[in-house]
């Protein structure tokens, strides 16, 4: 009887410490969207929105016009800029051996920066062997199954209940297309290398397979995978950051601020591989779409562009993880991932 009692009490405790909890939480939320800090607000409300989970918060606290209203204020100028191959040198004097890893910190992230002199050395590391898998592999075994220094998570997947085997839109690697359904997926863009290892940033919106793969054959891509431009109320990614040295022009933050991942390539033809923290992680909300933009522009990018982020976002160097997704339980590995951006070790 005694431990009846107990069991109540104690699942009376919890449930009212719960109640509590989410009750301060809603008071929170409340206070950031209609606090006196209009930025606060704005931050508050496009991160929410650019989480896998949590999008539903928003709705809960305002009104869909509003929420549209805020999302149009922090959001980016169309940038159809192409790139412009003659303003890049891969041929430049740089020690082809040279890697170095760069630091940065932000007032809502902190990042890491992989430098690499040698443009050649970036390659695509999938899971595929024919037939692509129902589950993926973590950053890790991508880069050591490739026998690769580093590596950066890659573009669009299937990330419901990381399983993370199944990639979305494209994938090329070394030569060969992977996978090519372009069909359905709002402001698809190209991210990725061609045979003469500049970084390519192509929009593919409304193309079919068949004229994909023609683009493919054009560009003489030889790794490649696929990210998102699309923003609304319901979802918020974006792509191109900086073209040929131009940046994109930003509203307000021009995104909420969130794990994040980018690539970019400098006019002496280093290639840029950065991964930022956020959701909490050390404190962070994460980066966002002018942190990004004002992070490439100082570390010399004439191109570069946002690609798959969230929990996703993790980097790999020389046998440790050094940055790795936000989820706790994940504090030293990675999302189950289709896809990684490796390093080839010399």
């Amino acid at each position: 009887m005694k431990v009846v009692k107990f069991v109540g009490k104690s699942l009376s405790f919890i449930g009212a410490f719960v109640g509590i909890l989410l009750i301060v939480i809603y008071i929170m939320c409340f206070m950031f969207c209609y606090g006196p800090s209009e930025h606060a607000r704005n931050l508050f409300v496009t991160t929410m929105l650019e989480t896998g989970q949590m999008k539903f918060v928003v709705g809960l606290l305002m009104n869909d016009e509003k929420v549209q209203e805020i999302v149009n204020s922090n959001s980016m100028q169309v940038f159809d800029e192409e790139i412009d191959n003659s303003l890049i040198n891969t041929n430049s004097d740089l020690d082809k051996n040279g890697i170095e890893l760069v630091e940065i910190s932000g007032s809502t992230y902190f990042a890491k920066m992989l430098i690499v002199n040698d443009p050649s050395r970036v390659k695509l590391s999938t899971i595929y062997d024919g037939s692509w898998k129902e589950y993926g592999v973590t950053l890790d075994k991508l880069v050591n199954d490739s026998d690769a220094l580093a590596g950066i998570n890659g573009g669009l997947y299937e990330s419901t209940g990381n399983k993370g085997g199944r990639p979305l839109g494209l994938v090329v690697r070394d030569g060969n297309i992977e996978y090519n359904n372009p069909s359905g997926i709002r402001g698809l863009h190209l991210i990725g290398f061609s045979e003469d290892n500049l970084l390519k940033i192509i929009d593919l919106e409304g193309k079919n397979k068949e004229q994909v793969e023609k683009i493919i054959k054009d560009e003489k891509i030889r790794d490649a995978v696929a990210f998102q431009e699309e923003a609304s109320d319901a979802n918020n990614h974006f792509v191109k950051l900086i073209i040929n040295g131009e940046e994109r022009i930003t509203y307000g933050n021009g995104s909420g601020a969130n794990p994040r991942t980018a690539i970019g390539q400098r006019s002496d033809g280093a290639i840029l591989l950065l991964v930022t923290d956020g959701r909490g992680a050390s404190g962070h909300l994460g980066a966002t779409a002018q942190d990004l933009i004002e992070i490439m522009s100082k570390y010399g990018a004439v191109n570069a562009a946002n690609i798959d982020g969230g929990s996703s976002s993790s980097m790999y160097y020389d046998g440790k993880f050094e940055m790795s997704s936000v989820t706790f339980y994940y504090h030293n590995s990675s999302w189950k991932l289709p896809t990684a951006f490796v390093v080839e070790k010399r």
